[in-house]
């Protein structure tokens, strides 16, 4: 086992450039996409290509796990030929992907029981930050398994905390989809109502974007808005699973989140209206057709 190996399981929008920032950091990458061959881009950065999870793990020190999903990361991690099958001990399993918390810590539970050193840590920053390795990275799990997995992650991130134990980087993940959700669903409603009145709608979001009202949010997605260009950095489809996770976390908590909930309906409306494949800032889209001023696509 070498601490240069590195197995990548999953190579989509995001895995696929995080892969290669990785190789590019000197690290050997065996790269492993279950439905569709996307390993180009990871080997002509120098990496290769495997047939199989227990081939990208052959020799490797730590596996990074980058799918869409809750049942993805089940089937990685604890399926039939997975890492808990093939993945030796002392191997670091750091887990990309945005999952249910309650899941993620059952199944750091099931890799330690198996002497592997599990992390839980779901990344912000879009296509975009996965291209340029300037990620923010919540970390869950053991603080010397966070210590030994540091590199790895500052390869790929630019703000890398360790915010707990198993589950809490899926917690902060959750939180962090809620505001991000929010500031776009509120960014689309200011946009449709400035352009009712005629202003120059670029003038001022410009604007805006320089007081109080500025955020991320507005400066990485008010292009795709002002020019409806929707090409996915993050889909629709993705955020409306990541806000399932939270208001069923929050319901599990007790806790009470109304503009949560809202969101989260508006985003299963836009996905349910056929722009599940679209950028998240799609939302867009759904105020245009509550107010009667969408575009067909």
């Amino acid at each position: 086992m070498s601490n240069s190996e590195l197995a990548f399981i999953g190579l989509g929008i995001m895995g696929s450039p995080m892969a290669v920032n990785l190789q590019r950091a000197g690290y050997q990458v065996r790269g492993y996409n279950k439905r569709h061959d996307r390993g180009g881009p990871l080997v002509a950065a120098g990496g290769r290509s495997a047939a199989d999870i227990a081939q990208a793990l052959d020799g490797a020190g730590a596996v990074a796990i980058m799918v869409p999903d809750t049942p993805d990361v089940e089937e990685v991690i604890a399926g039939p030929g997975g890492v808990l099958d093939s993945a030796t001990p002392g191997t670091l399993v750091i887990d990309f992907s945005s999952i249910r918390p309650d899941v993620s810590a059952e199944l750091a539970a099931m890799a330690r029981e198996r002497g592997l050193r599990p992390l839980d840590a779901p990344v912000s920053g879009g296509e975009v930050g996965a291209k340029n390795a300037s990620l923010s990275i919540m970390v869950g799990g053991a603080a010397d398994d966070f210590q030994a997995a540091r590199p790895i992650l500052e390869a790929v991130g630019q703000t890398v905390v360790h915010v707990g134990p198993s589950g809490s980087g899926q917690t902060v993940k959750a939180a962090n989809q809620l505001i991000v959700g929010t500031n776009i669903q509120v960014l689309a409603e200011a946009l449709v109502f400035l352009e009712a009145y005629g202003v120059d709608a670029t003038a001022a979001l410009e604007v805006i974007g320089g007081g109080l009202a500025g955020s991320r949010v507005l400066e990485l997605k008010r292009e795709n808005m002002l020019s409806r260009s929707f090409a996915p950095g993050f889909r629709i489809e993705l955020h409306h699973k990541d806000m399932g996770i939270v208001t069923a976390a929050a319901r599990a908590a007790g806790v009470v989140l109304p503009v949560g909930a809202l969101v989260g309906q508006l985003m299963a409306s836009a996905r349910a209206c056929g722009d599940g494949e679209l950028d998240h800032s799609a939302l867009l889209r759904g105020v245009e057709r509550l107010a009667g001023r969408g575009q067909p696509r």
